[in-house]
This record gives C-alpha cells, structure tokens and sequence, in this order.
C-alpha cells in the first residue's frame, strides 16, 4: 500500500501544471499516475501529418517555464511533446512518475476521509491519498461514429489520433472523415502523398488565415538572452487572444468583423461558387471551434481531393455512400471524427460518497464549482474538465488558475483540519452562472451542433463563458466559502434571482 497526500491522474499539460504549483507551494508528497509509456497527453497521442497547435506557442506553455527555442508562432506537435518532456525534467518529476500504470478505480473511504485507488500495467497496487486531481485531458478517447458497416471495411481503418504510421497512404484512394480542427490540418498532407482524397464533410467550418512565421536561430539567442523580451511577447499575445472572445462569443461588431475575415479567406482560395457555397457555414460564427488554416481550402480545390458535403453513412466492403447517396472507393478510411469530450471516460472509474460516481453525478452534463471542484467527491479536483476550456485563448492558461486553486483549497483544508465538501448549492449556483452567461452566446444559440454543449441538458458543459481575466477573479473571490466543512450550507436562490459572478464579456 502504498500512501501520500496528494494523487495525480495524467501527465499531460493539466497534469504536469498541477504537480509545478504542488512544488511552488512546497508540497512534495504527492505522485503522478500516467497510463501511456511517457508525458505529453494529446501531444504524445496524437501524431498525424501536419499535427500542429493553433494557440501561438508562447503562449502555449507554463509561465514558469517559458520556452525560447520554439520553430515558429504555431508550434508543431512533436514539438509541445518534447517541451513537455522537457517540463518533467527540469521539474525533476521522475521519481513521482508512475508511467504505464492506469487508474483502474478510484473510491473515497469516508470513514478513513481518503481515496483508494487500484492501479494496474507495470505497477499494479493500491494507493492511499488524502487528496486526488483529475488531470486526465478532454481529448483522450477518440469517438468512433456508429457507422453501419464500419466493420467490414477491408483496408488500413483508423482514428486520426491513433495514427497507424505503417498504412500505405502513397497512390492510395484515402477517405477522410470530418472537417474539424485535425482534418484540416491532415487533408493537405494527404493530398501531398495519396492517389486521392474523398473528404466526407457534414459541416463545414468557419475557419480564418493562420499565418505564422518560423522563427530562425537569432530570434532564439535573442529570446534566450532576453528573458523580458519573451515576457513582453507572452503578454501581447495574451492580450491579442483576450480581445479574441468577443468575435467568439456572440459580440455583434466582432462576430461581423471576424466573419467577414473568413469569407474573405475563403473567396480568395476558392473560385469555384459552387465549391464555395458546399464550404460556407450556415451558422453563427463562434458556435463551433474557429480553425486556422492557409492549406486547407487550396488542398480542397486541387485535383487530388474531392469534397463531399454530406456525411459518411454505409460502408461496404471498400464502397464507401455518403448519406445524399453518391458512392465513392477508398483503400484507407481515416475518421477524424473528434473525442468524447462531454461524457469523460474516467468518470467511470471515480466513485464518491453514498458510493455515486462521478458518471452518475454528470449523468446530465458535468457540474462543479469554480470549474474544478465537484459536490459529493470531497478533497477532489479536476483540471481541464468541465467549463474549463477556451475558444479564444491558452487553455494552459486555465490550467494553471486551476491548480493555483486546488493548492488554496488545500491549504484552507489543511487549517480547518477538514475534509474538504462542496457546498451542493454552491455547485448549483455556478453551473447557474454558467448557464445565463452562455444562453445568448454562438455556443448555445448560434445554429449548429458543436463539441461545447452536453446533447443530454442542452448545457454548456467543456467551454468557459468568458475571458480569462473573468476566470481568474472568479476564482480569485473563493475563499473557501464554496465548502460545507468551512462554511454554513447557503439556502439555494430563489428563481429569478440575480446572479453574482456573472462572466465578464457575456450576458
């Protein structure tokens, strides 16, 4: 058996930013538990062709491990990877990993006030913690569409995040599923190498130039010798995708501006009208993901690719019908169809008091308080899970809000000597706020069906409503309050009542 304080679960971003604000706050008792061979989370999964960030990398990283070396404003996958690689290394993390050893259960014991923890791969076992941090990623399991006939396709089949680097795509008929943030990147890099591409789209995409130079050797001596010069840039860019939110979320002047950016982008790469019509979104701008892209949309008028605007339906052996009935062959059929993202897998495995778990809790769309904390799972914390993600900047800018947080919150519970449990009104009141601040936003009322909102409440379950200033006062303003053991249980608001801590930016 084997005992600490503190129980991390994944080594990706979320993951390794809570283990640095553990050592910051001169916590060393806790452990990381990775499932994969090594650090990385999305960036050490996903490793298809033209595998890229679209948040510039500056800012794509810990503030307190700027990174001078990076290639360009957009950092290559293999390349977030290696600096995560990196992070672990100079944090001198090796000995608090635990690599190949998934989570296969996680139970609070309330009468000893801990989570045991069953682990299995290289290092089968149990564990002891007082606390536990869920940092297991949002992109973790890829969503397979339920595709009839799927399985009788004869050739190399996958997911785009589970690349098969051994299927034969030079001269091959390649089918492609999907036009979201992947696909766009994958299809110019097929179109380079296959016979042809036949991309079976149900949904085009709002997408805006991406741009970005390469940085070259002297710009990195001089980032290495100026450490200020890399602050400045990180707080420029910062500022840059902060005014990013308003054309996101629903602001009529920036939605319109932003707008027109993109079909500027896509009349100036698209001749043909009738091409252009099948890849004009009929939705609001924002609703879905933006993408970046300068590649895509020639890759989609060359000769290599054929666009089908409407999805893939049956497969038949190597006969592939689109759901408006044209049929296409294909030797390699690549879904790049996205993740579970509103119903995490790890839910499963993670059970709480009165023996619920964490599934069951989010059976109508996952809940929290301050996007991190969950009723009825005490002395628990989740990074990047619900309403924790952005469309308009640095997610790893939440994550360290985030773990900032949880090691307040530990320190509150450590000076009560508590247990620390959600207040379930508290819960309720965010996932309150949630709700006003998103109900007039693209997210919500925009017209299409994105990855955002939860299809089982209709709620707004993976992005937060607002800007990250917003997010860091609001939880700047928990003092602990938000738990039963440090605070008196509120009544709940009545109906119609107004809302404290309304994201700033949204209404």
């Amino acid at each position: 058996m084997t005992r600490m304080q503190v129980a991390i679960v994944g080594a990706g971003f979320a993951g390794l930013g809570m283990a640095i604000a553990l050592r910051r706050a001169g916590r060393e008792d806790f452990l990381i538990l990775e499932r994969a061979a090594s650090v990385g989370g999305t960036w050490r999964d996903n490793t298809y062709p033209g595998v890229a960030c679209d948040v510039p990398s500056h800012l794509y990283g810990f503030a307190t491990h700027p990174n001078p070396d990076w290639s360009g404003v957009f950092a290559r996958g293999d390349e977030i990877r290696r600096y995560l690689e990196g992070v672990a290394d100079r944090e001198r993390l090796g000995d608090r990993l635990r690599l190949r050893t998934p989570v296969l259960s996680a139970e609070w014991d309330a009468a000893a006030s801990v989570w045991r923890i069953e682990t299995g791969g290289d290092a089968p076992g149990a564990i002891e913690a007082d606390a536990l941090v869920l940092a297991c990623g949002r992109l973790t399991e890829p969503a397979i569409p339920d595709i009839e006939g799927l399985e009788t396709f004869p050739g190399p089949l996958f997911h785009s995040s589970r690349w098969d680097h051994d299927a034969g795509l030079a001269g091959a008929r390649v089918a492609l599923v999907g036009t979201g943030a992947s696909a766009v990147q994958l299809l110019p890099e097929l179109a380079r190498v296959a016979e042809h591409v036949t991309l079976f789209q149900r949904t085009p995409a709002w997408i805006v130039p991406r741009g970005g130079a390469a940085y070259d050797d002297a710009d990195r001596r001089r980032f290495a010798a100026y450490p200020g010069e890399l602050a400045r840039l990180r707080g420029e860019l910062y500022l840059e995708g902060e005014a990013r939110f308003a054309s996101r979320s629903g602001d009529a002047d920036a939605a319109a501006t932003a707008r027109g950016i993109a079909l500027e982008h896509l009349y100036a790469q698209i001749a043909d009208p009738a091409l252009r019509t099948a890849l004009t979104p009929d939705y609001a701008f924002g609703c879905k993901r933006v993408l970046l892209s300068d590649e895509f949309y020639p890759a989609v008028a060359g000769r290599r690719v054929t666009l089908e605007p409407s999805a893939l339906a049956t497969v038949e052996g190597s006969t592939l019908t689109s759901a408006d009935g044209s049929v296409f062959d294909a030797d390699v059929l690549v879904l790049a169809t996205g993740f579970a993202s509103t119903q995490q897998p790890y839910a499963d495995l993670v059970r709480g008091e009165a023996g619920i778990t964490l599934a069951e809790h989010w059976s109508e769309g996952m809940t929290s308080f301050g996007s991190t904390v969950v009723g009825g799972f005490p002395n628990m914390f989740v990074l990047n899970g619900p309403n924790a993600s952005l469309g308009h900047n640095s997610s790893v800018l939440m994550i360290e809000e985030q773990a900032a947080y949880a090691v307040r919150a530990l320190g509150h519970g450590d000076a009560a000597g508590t247990v620390l449990r959600v207040d379930p009104v508290a819960e309720q009141r965010y996932t309150d706020e949630i709700a006003t601040a998103s109900a007039s936003t693209p997210w919500i009322a925009g017209g299409c069906r994105n990855w955002y909102v939860d299809e089982r409440s209709g709620r707004l379950t993976l992005l937060w409503p607002g800007t990250v200033d917003a997010f860091r006062a609001r939880l700047a303003a928990a003092d602990g309050s938000e738990f039963e053991s440090l605070a008196e249980p509120r009544s709940a608001p009545t109906k119609g009542a107004s809302t404290d801590g309304v994201p700033r930016g949204a209404s």
